[in-house]
């Protein structure tokens, strides 16, 4: 079956062009599922004949709609739509997908490539997930910097009847997991051509983390993605489902912790602490990249495990970021964002803070030393990001977030919760 290796570790963005695949033998796939990632950390799909993608589309490109930058959850246009992007939506015209062939990836039935997305004229979606992204990994390359990254996404599996498939604890536990070993075992399956380093039992009923080994950035989002669409796929054929909420329950935290270490182009490790100083000025303003949702704010307040107070720490998990392995290797373990956050964005707004930081050589505060805590609420987070946002990321991204935002919270607010019900009924 055709498919991309995934190297390991760091990787510029020229040698990762230079090591992609020929398509020799696409034309004999059945099946092509071209993804485009969409702010919603889910991909945009359209399946094509693999001989019309040879034999067309590498060369010309495929067409998706420009909208697919700009909706909600429910792919509606939001009433909260920023004017500046109102060019996604008004017209619903095509923009045209690029495959990256270092993406290709064998998926049930089908090859699976994600890509990248471009205007008619040849130019860049700015608002593209993975043009953020590679517009922040070209900005590091310019200060000779590469980085590795490795991204653990906690997923919750529930039955048909809505319940967990665990009991409360089995962390690292191998007993009290049996009902979880059919779908686990077809998942590894399904990952197999991903690079799985390790696979364990979580700390809340139904959760599981599946982690994939650090490679270069662009790949580890891409992979994250891909990942949590086989497990879901994995799930359905089980007849369960795979749930990738900030938090399941009030006290319930699923992350999506970010591992991150720098080497120089040549491949030397490089130094951390002005990244990590840059990261940790910044962060509280970029919440609404780590927290995108209503469910997320939940999540930020479920304890030491996914701390909104900002500190580091050496190998500590109760510190928002967490510097871990040797002195040789060095890497940070970032534990803002949610399970629910889009990993493109969320690595890109991590290398821009960081840059910030390299730029200036800041010095981060003594380790331990609380220095501000991420927003507690969207409205809080909104208050900050506008500036902030344009800042690290260019307007557009800063007006896609906070149109996204807004609609969430007006979503929020015109929905009756149990939680409302059962306030109501206390003043009876």
């Amino acid at each position: 079956m055709i498919g991309a290796p995934r190297p390991v570790g760091p990787r510029s963005l020229a040698d990762r062009r230079a090591a992609a695949p020929t398509p020799y033998g696409l034309g004999e796939v059945p099946r092509v599922l071209l993804l485009v990632p969409d702010p919603h950390a889910r991909f945009a799909a359209v399946e094509l004949d693999g001989r019309f993608v040879a034999e067309e589309v590498l060369a010309n490109g495929y067409g998706v709609c420009s909208y697919v930058f700009v909706w909600d959850v429910h792919r509606d246009i939001p009433s909260t739509l920023d004017e500046s992007l109102h060019r996604y939506a008004d017209r619903f015209g095509d923009l045209r997908m690029r495959p990256d062939l270092a993406t290709l990836t064998p998926v049930p039935g089908a090859l699976a490539v994600v890509c990248d997305v471009e205007w008619p004229d040849g130019s860049p979606v700015e608002i593209a997930p993975r043009t953020v992204l590679t517009r922040q990994l070209a900005a590091l390359e310019e200060r000779g910097l590469v980085p590795s990254v490795g991204i653990e996404h906690e997923v919750t599996f529930r039955g048909p009847d809505g319940e967990p498939l665990t009991e409360h604890p089995v962390d690292y536990a191998l007993g009290g997991t049996e009902r979880l070993r059919p779908v686990l075992a077809s998942a590894a399956e399904l990952l197999a051509g991903l690079g799985v380093e390790s696979a364990r039992a979580e700390c809340h009923p139904g959760q599981y983390e599946i982690v994939l080994r650090h490679r270069d950035a662009l790949a580890a989002c891409d992979d994250a993605l891909l990942q949590q669409f086989l497990i879901r796929r994995a799930a359905a054929e089980h007849g369960i489902t795979a749930g990738y909420l900030a938090a399941e329950e009030p006290g319930q935290g699923s992350s999506g912790h970010v591992h991150l270490s720098l080497s120089t182009v040549d491949g030397r490790p490089n130094r951390l602490d002005a990244f990590l100083a840059g990261v940790l000025r910044e962060a509280r303003a970029l919440t609404p990249i780590w927290a995108p949702t209503w469910n997320s704010y939940v999540r930020l307040r479920t304890g030491p495990f996914s701390p909104r107070v900002l500190r580091w720490g050496t190998d500590d998990r109760t510190a928002s970021i967490r510097v871990a392995g040797g002195d040789d290797n060095p890497r940070l373990e970032f534990r803002f964002a949610g399970a629910d956050a889009q990993p493109h964005l969320v690595v890109a707004a991590l290398i821009a803070a960081g840059i910030t930081g390299l730029d200036e050589n800041l010095e981060p505060p003594p380790e331990g030393e609380d220095c501000g805590e991420l927003a507690g609420s969207p409205w809080e987070a909104l208050a900050e990001f506008t500036d902030a946002g344009a800042r690290l990321l260019g307007p557009e991204v800063a007006a896609q977030q906070i149109s996204l935002l807004r609609a969430e919270i007006d979503a929020g607010l015109s929905a009756v919760s149990d939680w409302q019900r059962d306030r109501a009924r206390l003043r009876a």
